[in-house]
């Protein structure tokens, strides 16, 4: 695509700095608006009228703060970017000057699209819910495991007996510790009362009976914390609050993913033994839309898998991955490979003979990680979906991908 006009956009909370510049880098003006509608109304009616097809938009992430400003410029159809700001504070360290506004980084914005706006990947925006969505998926889980760290803690203090005789993190126990948090609580219960609780909850039943719960009150260690009985009575309560929440968060999940017309992206992830659908999901919210990527070493590096290497005259450090790429995607992927590794014989044949050849376990789950996302990248470009009697094993390392597997 031919662009005449660059647009370097610099977004804080209440304001936004907007640089434009025509293709010989003539600076047309470089001002700033504020962050609302009526901001947003004056800025593009200073842009080039009539001319919306040669015009492209910079925007360097920020946090939330750019996201409104984003969508809206999109859905009146200006062809907009969002640019890493790794990038352009390398870009800006070419020049010599350190003096840094918001003016001055709208405008470093601008000249960086209009050097490399043809190297640049094409941007998906729709996904951006279904990314949300993901991300706080994950956040709950973590919260999730968190809470049953805590309570784990608690029940090894007001009644240890239980936590070692039966899964505390069963419904009916979980349920039965709400409304009676300890050894000295549970002593005072009736039998009946223990018994209507463990009897009232759906799934998979606890492996004691009410009248061992008794016995192992009865000779309890457990001394008397009300504190602690308390704590672990709302460490119950938001442990549930917060399982309602995640299994509606993974069914907006789901839906999510049917109106950006992913379902069969989705489908071929599934069809690699040792994938599953949550992950499956998350991974398809990270990467929005696998045309983004002109390589698979593109993917790599944007999860933060690639090789990072350091050396200098004689000197030769440690190789290990960048780091730099989208954290999010980097934990699905680690989890994603270890899965397949145990599930799949393919990736588990690899691993294995990384292994072999001397790789430490977590170089092996990366050089399968790196395996995996070859895989992934060429079935999803080509909508094929993965097939165990393909020879995986012949696919090298790095590069030719595309000419060992064949999709004919």
């Amino acid at each position: 695509m031919h662009y005449t006009y660059f647009v370097g956009l610099d977004v804080s909370k209440n304001f936004f700095h907007a640089c434009l510049i025509d293709s010989s880098q003539n600076v047309l003006f470089n001002q700033s608006y504020p962050l609302d509608y009526q901001g947003i109304s004056s800025f593009t009616k200073a842009l080039p009228q009539g001319l919306k097809k040669s015009i492209l938009i910079g925007i360097e992430s920020s946090s939330c703060y750019h996201l409104n400003l984003i969508t809206y410029l999109v859905n009146h159809n200006f062809t907009c970017v969002i640019l890493n700001p790794i990038l352009i504070k390398n870009f800006a360290k070419l020049s010599l000057r350190k003096t840094k506004t918001d003016a001055i980084d709208a405008k470093t914005i601008a000249i960086f699209l209009s050097q490399f706006h043809q190297k640049l990947p094409p941007q998906a925006f729709t996904s951006e819910e279904f990314k949300d969505l993901a991300r706080e998926r994950e956040r709950i889980s973590q919260e999730i495991a968190k809470r049953k760290n805590n309570l784990e803690k608690l029940v090894v203090v007001t009644f240890p007996e239980l936590e070692r005789t039966v899964n505390i993190y069963n419904t009916s126990i979980l349920k039965l510790l709400e409304k009676f948090p300890s050894a000295k609580a549970i002593k005072k219960a009736s039998l009946e009362e223990i018994e209507n609780i463990l009897s009232s909850q759906k799934g998979k039943k606890p492996a004691i009976s009410a009248k061992e719960i008794k016995a192992l009150a009865e000779y309890s260690i457990a001394q008397n914390w009300p504190a602690k009985e308390y704590i672990l009575s709302r460490t119950i309560q938001e442990l549930f609050f917060l399982q309602e929440t995640l299994k509606e968060i993974e069914k907006l999940l789901k839906s999510a993913c049917k109106e950006i017309s992913a379902c069969q992206d989705l489908d071929i992830l599934l069809s690699i033994e040792g994938i599953g659908e949550i992950t499956a999901l998350h991974f398809l919210a990270e990467i929005q839309d696998i045309k983004r990527f002109q390589s698979y070493k593109q993917l790599i590096a944007y999860a933060g898998l690639d090789p990072a290497v350091y050396e200098s005259g004689n000197f030769k450090g440690k190789s290990k991955i960048s780091k730099r790429g989208n954290r999010h995607l980097r934990r699905v992927v680690w989890l994603m490979s270890i899965n397949v590794i145990r599930h799949n014989p393919i990736f588990w044949s690899y691993f294995e003979r990384r292994k072999r050849q001397g790789l430490p376990y977590k170089k092996a789950v990366l050089a399968t990680a790196h395996k995996l996302l070859r895989i992934i990248y060429a079935l999803l470009k080509y909508k094929k979906y993965f097939d165990p009697s393909t020879t995986y094993h012949n696919i090298p390392s790095q590069g030719g991908f595309y000419y060992a597997y064949n999709f004919s």
